[in-house]
C-alpha cells in the first residue's frame, strides 16, 4: 500500500489501546492534531473509516478491528527483527524494556538497576510497573522485552525463568504481637486487608486462606502494600506481605511481623519473555544476575514463628 508507514501503524495501535485521541497522542509523544492527521491518512489509504469518533472515547469499526489484528502482528515481527539484529551484535546493549509487578518493583528494582549498570553498562533499562495481566499483554504484543512476575503465568507463548522463592509473612497491630499466630482457617474469620482486584498477590493470599471473592463478607482493600501496612498500623485489621517488602514497609508503622507455621505460604518470583524472542540467551544471562541480587535476605527481619 503506497504511503503506509510503521508510524501509521504504531499510532493506530496506540489509539486502539487508549481509546482516546488525547491519551494516545500523549503516549506517542506527539500532539493530538498530529495523531488525528495520521489516522485520517490511514483511513484514506484503507478507503473507509477505522474508528467511530464519540464524545469521550473512540470505538473501532469492523475494518478497524481487522486492521488492528494485522497491525499488532506486524509490530511484533518488527520488534523481533530488531531484537535479532541486537542479538547478533554480541553482548546485550541498548534499550531493555523490563516490566515488574507492584509487589516486587519497590523492593527489588533499585538493586536490579544498580547491578545491571555495573555488569552491563551499555544497557539502557526502561522499567515499567504494572499488574501481571497488563505485563503479559505487553509481552505478547512486543511492547516489553521481559517481565518480573509471580510464576506460573500459564501462557504457552512465554518462556518462564524462575528466580527465587519467598515466604509471605503476617502483619498485625503491635497490640496483638503476643497473640498466637492464626492458622489459615482462622484468618477467614478475621478482618483481612487485601490488595485490590487485579493484583496476583491478592489471589495468592486468598488461596492460602482458602477464601474466594464470592464469599459474603466485607473486603477491606488497598491500592498498595504501603497502604495495607499503614492500615494495619492504625488497627484496622491484619494482612499478608511478601518477605522482601518487610524491611522497607514496616519502618514507619507500629506493626508486628510473624511467620506462619510450616507449610508457610510462599510464591515463586521469575522472569518471562516470548519464546520467539531472539534475545532469549541474553535474557537468561540477565535473569541469572537478577537471581543473585533478588535472593530474599531472611535475616533482615526476625519474625516470631507460629
Amino acid at each position: 500500500m503506497i504511503g503506509l508507514t510503521l508510524k501509521h501503524l504504531r499510532y493506530f495501535d496506540s489509539l486502539a489501546r487508549n481509546k482516546h485521541f488525547g491519551r494516545a497522542a500523549q503516549c506517542c509523544g506527539i500532539s493530538q492534531p498530529a495523531l488525528s492527521m495520521q489516522i485520517k491518512e490511514l483511513e484514506a489509504m484503507m478507503g473507509a473509516p477505522l474508528v467511530e469518533r464519540q464524545a469521550r472515547q473512540i470505538r473501532l469499526t469492523g475494518l478497524g478491528e481487522d486492521l488492528l489484528d494485522r497491525t499488532r502482528k506486524i509490530l511484533v515481527e518488527i520488534g523481533e527483527l530488531n531484537d535479532l539484529v541486537r542479538s547478533a551484535e554480541g553482548p546485550l546493549a541498548g534499550r531493555l524494556r523490563l516490566g515488574v509487578i507492584p509487589t516486587v518493583a519497590p523492593y527489588l528494582l533499585p538493586r536490579i538497576i544498580k547491578a545491571l549498570s555495573t555488569k552491563m553498562p551499555a544497557l539502557e533499562l526502561q522499567p515499567r510497573e504494572a499488574i501481571t495481566s497488563s505485563l503479559i499483554s505487553d509481552l505478547l504484543d512486543s511492547r516489553l522485552d521481559t517481565a518480573i512476575v509471580a510464576l506460573p503465568v500459564s501462557e504457552t507463548a512465554l518462556q518462564e525463568f524462575p528466580l527465587f522463592e519467598e515466604d509471605f509473612l503476617l502483619l498485625r497491630p503491635m497490640a496483638e504481637a503476643e497473640k498466637p499466630v492464626p492458622s489459615p482457617q482462622s484468618l477467614r474469620e478475621m478482618r483481612l486487608l487485601l490488595l485490590a482486584e487485579g493484583h496476583c498477590f491478592r489471589d495468592q493470599a486468598l488461596s492460602f486462606c482458602e477464601m474466594t471473592t464470592t464469599e459474603p463478607r466485607h473486603w477491606m482493600e488497598g491500592s498498595s502494600l504501603s497502604t495495607l501496612v499503614q492500615m494495619v498500623g492504625a488497627g484496622m485489621g491484619l494482612t499478608l506481605i511478601p518477605e522482601m517488602a518487610v524491611q522497607l514497609e514496616t519502618q514507619s508503622a507500629p506493626v508486628s511481623v510473624a511467620r506462619f507455621a510450616p507449610p508457610c505460604p510462599s510464591r515463586t518470583i521469575g522472569m518471562a519473555w516470548r519464546k520467539t524472542n531472539p534475545l532469549a540467551e541474553q535474557l537468561m544471562e540477565i535473569g541469572g544476575l537478577v537471581r543473585q541480587v533478588g535472593q530474599v535476605k531472611h535475616d533482615e527481619v526476625s519474625p516470631e514463628t507460629g
